[in-house]
């Protein structure tokens, strides 16, 4: 991972510096959990729901743009808010090592099905970059369209982005830039542009509920609804079922397909479009690139692999906060069992990445060790899915999107140049997503268009 060592220079200040940045998260999650759920009508039986995980990085991001009014004690200046990014790598492996676990329990059925329900995830992957790359281009955006188009920008596209470049860099930028802009605005696109293109009669449902499970729960319940609510009762089960069934893919191997095909795809595309079509925009956003630290001193960002494990306890700590509220879980002993088990695969796959050098990034280390603990051919699988089952798939999630805003404040000179821009090419990448994965489909339900 981009920074993580096993040099570190350990000190108090920074150790203090820390347990502030955790006590903060955790204020922030427990006041995102508190809010809840949030749903906004949009007429008929159309809606949005705005999660916890929306409030924890909205509330992160106003503390830190606040820090020069709030006291010193609290608040965090550009070297702290680079810490923050800093922990925010590491603490992601939880969420990697609960999409494993995920995986394994899921790999029969995922493999079960068929031709047209598989390759759709092509289309899936490489249509945010076919769709969102040349428009990020043409509108001046540099490396940060790399971030912001090889995947739909969910939480193991920040894994990813995080680990290979650091969440400090342009890639960084473009992907929390992407994760904000479809979370805000994603579910309102995808209904209208799915009952557009449903509206022209020329897709089978079921293709276009393929392309509906995108990868994120609302944007698929979002599309999917859309899709539905053209089709007769009976067509309208099928498609919720096909877009689950799709979602469950993208979401569970879906890391692994933007990791070893879609982003070098995407960073070998940028490399040849770029020369090409960026001469064709004024604007130049790579100048906007966030000032260094320039106010509190330097903070060493390097963690051993003591304080690394601290991070990954806390960080599970902070999430059982909305597993509690939000997910109606109570603390227990079988709830402290899952969150061990959880630990076990990014402890293991850690070493297993630092034993072999970082020759294969930890993601992937991680990832597979969580799936052998859950396939079914495991002997103990059943128990260990029963124990970490009680940990919620999202209540993992919120936290990091917390240390993710506590982050974000130092690099709003750069989303303030992307602006407007970035916004367009989010919904690009949203509608390639959707559009890619149903003409596959189509194409493999032999229904030509």
């Amino acid at each position: 991972m981009s920074s993580i060592t096993t040099a570190e220079p350990a000190g108090p200040s920074r150790a203090g510096l820390m347990t502030k940045i955790f006590v903060i998260a955790a204020l922030i999650v427990l006041v995102a959990e508190t809010i809840g759920n949030v749903a906004i009508p949009l007429g008929g039986t159309y809606k949005v729901v705005l999660m916890p995980l929306l409030w924890a990085l909205l509330i992160g991001l106003a503390f830190g743009v606040a820090a020069q009014r709030l006291p010193k004690g609290f608040a965090l200046d550009a070297g702290q808010q680079h810490l923050a990014a800093a922990v925010l790598q590491p603490a992601l492996l939880l969420f990697i090592a609960k999409l494993g676990l995920l995986v394994g329990g899921s790999l029969p059925k995922i493999l079960a099905s068929g031709w047209a329900l598989a390759f759709q995830e092509f289309g899936h992957f490489f249509g945010t970059m076919v769709f969102g790359l040349p428009v990020a281009l043409l509108l001046g955006i540099k490396r940060e369209a790399i971030g912001a188009t090889f995947s739909v920008g969910r939480e193991p596209s920040l894994a990813i982005i995080g680990e290979k470049y650091g969440m400090d860099g342009p890639e960084g930028r473009g992907v929390l830039a992407e994760y904000m802009t479809g979370t805000i605005f994603g579910a309102i696109f995808i209904a209208i542009f799915a009952g557009f293109i449903t509206s022209l009669g020329i897709f089978d449902p079921l293709a276009l509920a393929m392309g509906a499970g995108v990868g994120s729960g609302s944007l698929m319940a979002a599309a999917s609804g859309a899709i539905a609510a053209q089709q007769t009762p009976e067509v309208a089960k099928e498609v919720a079922a096909f877009a689950a069934a799709s979602n469950l893919i993208t979401t569970t191997i879906g890391t692994y397909f933007t990791l070893f095909l879609s982003l070098p795809f995407t960073v070998w595309a940028y490399g040849v479009l770029e020369p090409i079509l960026g001469r064709f925009s004024k604007v130049d956003t790579s100048k906007a690139e966030a000032p260094a630290a320039a106010s509190g001193g330097h903070v060493d960002t390097k963690f051993s692999p003591l304080v690394l494990l601290v991070v990954w306890v806390i960080a599970g700590a902070i999430a059982l906060i909305g597993n509690t509220i939000t997910y109606k879980t109570a603390l227990s002993f079988d709830v402290l069992i899952g969150l061990l088990l959880i630990l076990a695969p990014v402890v293991v796959g850690y070493a297993i990445y630092v034993g072999t050098r970082g020759l294969v990034p930890a993601v992937v280390w991680v990832s597979l060790v969580a799936m052998a603990m859950t396939h079914p051919a495991m002997p103990f699988a059943a128990q260990v899915t029963a124990f970490t089952s009680k940990i919620n798939f999202v209540a993992l999630a919120t936290p990091l999107l917390a240390f993710a805003g506590l982050s974000i404040a130092k690099d709003l000179p750069a989303f303030k140049a992307l602006g407007w821009r970035i916004v367009v090419v989010s919904l690009m990448a949203n509608a390639g997503t959707f559009l890619g994965a149903v003409l596959i489909a189509q194409f493999f339900m032999h229904k030509p268009v």
